[in-house]
């Protein structure tokens, strides 16, 4: 497969999770080690953190995630996708809130062919 249809395959799988609101489901695309680096200018580590800062993004009416691929590559181990990426939000309000910006994942293939985040960061 080309880096590109698997990390299409990826983006959808991951958006579905999000879209179900399922933060345990959604760390399990990342490696146990993984990285995850946030606007927040935080360091999110391990799967274990990484469903907690995407639970807390649930419980603040975080949805409709979606990821729009910009480039691919990478080599048989390691891939990369750039995307930008919109979801919906609350205001403080809670009034509706367009949110998005740009992401980069680099993911590492796993012994079935199938792609897990090592590295995601986005703003």
């Amino acid at each position: 497969m080309h880096p590109t249809d698997d990390v299409a395959k990826a983006y959808l799988a991951w958006d579905e999770c999000f879209n179900k609101g399922d933060a345990a489901a959604l760390a399990g695309t990342y490696l146990p080690d993984a990285k995850l680096l946030p606007p927040t200018h935080s360091v999110v580590s391990g799967t274990a953190e990484i469903e907690r800062f995407f639970a807390s993004l649930f419980q603040s009416g975080v949805t409709n995630h979606r990821l729009d691929m910009i480039e691919t590559g990478g080599d048989g181990r390691f891939v990369y996708g750039t995307a930008r990426w919109s979801a919906a939000g609350e205001g403080t309000d809670g009034s509706p809130q367009s949110l998005g910006g740009f992401a980069t994942h680099v993911f590492e293939r796993q012994g079935d062919g199938s792609l897990k985040l090592r590295l995601h960061t986005f703003n």
